[in-house]
């Protein structure tokens, strides 16, 4: 990481624009590689992209920070600063270090620069194209950086084209919404997705530098999610399903697999004194090397020194240490702990058939799912410079390493249940919390319920069961012989104990209704049974805010779902809202920044 660092800080400089009135930096330097501006050589493109990587530093904090600090699962501390803290009270001016639109504009102009001059057409001796993964690569994070820009701020300015000349930055560009800005780059992405869907730069061979790219698929998952929250299309639910399966499903190659994994936090079979637990979870999604089964997709690298710039604080910000003088500005809430503790941890014993429920009331936020526990470390120490007791906290969802990740597999799965569900297959969608989905689970569990013409759909999602391999109850309790090879499990299972026997997470099902019928009721269902899991696998991550805005666009009142799920869940009351010192969720303009009234809603 470190080679990739260096790589990135040599070449950085080369790679600025001239300034884009208002939204680009004033002291850019023009981008000039020849004297037509084209990219006909290995070091053109590599002077490039590098410069893409660069300027995705500077927006990799906020993409986190404006995700977790606006939803409910994080509280700051007096340690948090003023530009922090009104982030979380939706009182962000244009003088908040948080509110920079031109750094989403610095990335997306370098973007538009190596996509307007690239050579695509120039191919090497195996007539092979030389620069169709820059391409790709740049047209997939311009689309990622563009989608956090609009949900940051509503609408934007719509640029395509490199502005390098005064004259050009000055032109007036139309702004996009959501829905503008998803069907566009759906339509950009698509036409690379089947070829360059996998294929990426190659720099360098470090196991983490396979993790700096933006899958075109996920994006596009993503992109069609968006799309359909926004305008309730249900074929945009039934595209994106397809595209984060298409991720899965190739993930390692052709026809490979990448399946959810087995790693969890859970009490000894038979345990009595619940006062021990085993985490075989959180090392996965803390391990940034790239393998087949790596949890890790996409990372941002950054700075281990901040004399070398493009620091992030995020470290800084969750955990104690000299940096921050053992003082944290953020820590979980309240409602994340009554999130965790709600949930009933279903304990096996070592007969396989029953069950029995941990109790709650346990110390170090062991009460429910057991991933709070494993994701967030308390405990007091000596600062040695003052020799004075102090708090001490450690949230291993963000590493000492100050790389800042992006994507991961529970996240694709998670998103790929939310779409399934709201397709209006929420059986399906269930599995992938409960049993987790393989072909098998698929006959048993979900084409008996659905039409022929539902089911040609559903059999677009190839889960063959000789690799996706359910872990069952025998090899949960350590008593499954030689059948060793299980990979998959329900989400649900990573912190609540064995799923598929907990009597409290069971669809509701209605024998006297209709299938048809009750669908809707399952889906409302099934939408709050992955929104929870999103809280407890996701949590710190940067998700949460994103997450609860999607699902209240789909809502009947948009304004009073989001606020009732922040405000309400914070104990925010109206008179804080009359005083000014939070902002009005009901009025949709108050989830966006707005930066000078030139970009916002």
């Amino acid at each position: 990481m470190k080679k990739i660092s260096i790589f990135i800080s040599i070449f950085c400089m080369a790679c600025g624009f001239s300034a884009c009135s208002d939204f680009f930096d004033q002291e850019s330097d023009q981008l000039t590689f020849t004297d037509n501006h084209k990219l006909d050589n290995a070091t053109d493109s590599v002077y490039s992209m590098v410069g893409i990587l660069n300027k995705l530093q500077a927006i990799a904090d906020r993409t986190i920070l404006l995700g977790e600090v606006r939803g409910d699962l994080v509280s700051l501390t007096n340690s948090s600063s003023r530009d922090l803290r009104d982030v979380a009270q939706f009182n962000v001016g244009s003088d908040n270090m948080y509110n920079v639109p031109r750094d989403y504009y610095a990335v997306i102009n370098n973007c538009n620069y190596l996509i307007a001059n690239a050579d695509t057409a120039l191919k090497d001796n195996r007539n092979n194209y030389i620069f169709m993964k820059e391409y790709a690569a740049a047209k997939s994070i311009r689309a990622w950086t563009y989608l956090q820009l609009v949900l940051n701020y509503g609408k934007v300015p719509f640029v395509t084209t490199p502005i390098v000349t005064k004259e050009q930055s000055e032109a007036q560009y139309d702004n996009y919404d959501i829905q503008a800005i998803c069907e566009y780059f759906i339509n950009d992405l698509l036409p690379l997705a089947e070829k360059y869907g996998r294929e990426y730069p190659y720099y360098d061979n470090s196991s983490v530098y396979r993790l700096i790219w933006f899958p075109i698929n996920i994006v596009l998952g993503d992109l069609y999610l968006w799309a359909g929250s926004v305008s309730g299309n249900k074929e945009y639910y039934k595209q994106a399903a397809l595209r984060y399966y298409k991720y899965i499903s190739e993930r390692n190659g052709d026809n490979s697999y990448y399946p959810i994994g087995t790693g969890r936090v859970e009490w000894p079979t038979n345990s009595t004194a619940w006062n021990t637990t085993i985490d075989g979870w959180s090392s996965s999604f803390m391990n940034e090397s790239y393998g087949s089964n790596s949890e890790l997709i996409t990372i941002i690298p950054s700075n281990t020194n901040k004399a070398d710039g493009n620091y992030s604080e995020l470290y800084d910000l969750f955990n104690s240490n000299e940096e921050n003088d053992f003082k944290v500005s953020i820590t979980p809430s309240t409602r994340m702990q009554e999130i965790s503790e709600a949930q009933d941890y279903c304990q096996v014993s070592s007969n396989g058939k029953t069950v029995q429920y941990a109790p709650k009331g346990l110390s170090r936020h062991r009460s429910g799912d057991l991933r709070l526990s494993a994701t967030w470390y308390e405990a007091y120490g000596v600062n040695y410079l003052t020799n004075e007791r102090v708090e001490m906290q450690r949230i291993y969802k963000h590493p000492s390493s100050h790389h800042v990740h992006i994507y991961r597999r529970q996240m694709v799965y998670l998103r790929l249940a939310e779409a399934i569900n709201l397709a209006g297959y929420p059986r399906m969608a269930f599995q992938f919390l409960s049993r987790g989905v393989n072909n098998s689970v698929l006959q048993e569990e979900v084409y008996p319920y659905y039409s022929q013409s539902d089911s040609l759909f559903i059999s677009q999602f190839d889960f063959p069961a000789s690799r996706y391999v359910e872990m069952d109850v025998e090899n949960w309790i350590g008593s499954g012989g030689g059948r060793q090879n299980y990979n998959i499990m329900g989400i649900h299972n990573h912190g609540s104990g064995f799923t598929p026997l907990n009597e409290n997470y069971q669809l509701p099902i209605d024998t006297l209704r209709t299938e048809a019928d009750q669908t809707p009721d399952l889906q409302n269902y099934v939408n709050e049974l992955i929104l929870t899991e999103g809280a407890l696998e996701l949590a710190f991550e940067g998700t949460r805010f994103y997450d609860i805005m999607r699902f209240a666009l789909r809502s009947s009142n948009p304004g009073e779902y989001l606020s009732k799920r922040i405000y309400m869940r914070r104990g925010v009351n109206n008179s804080d809202i009359v005083r000014g010192e939070m902002k009005d969720l009901n009025d949709q303009k108050n989830w966006y920044l707005n930066w000078n009234g030139k970009i916002g809603m």
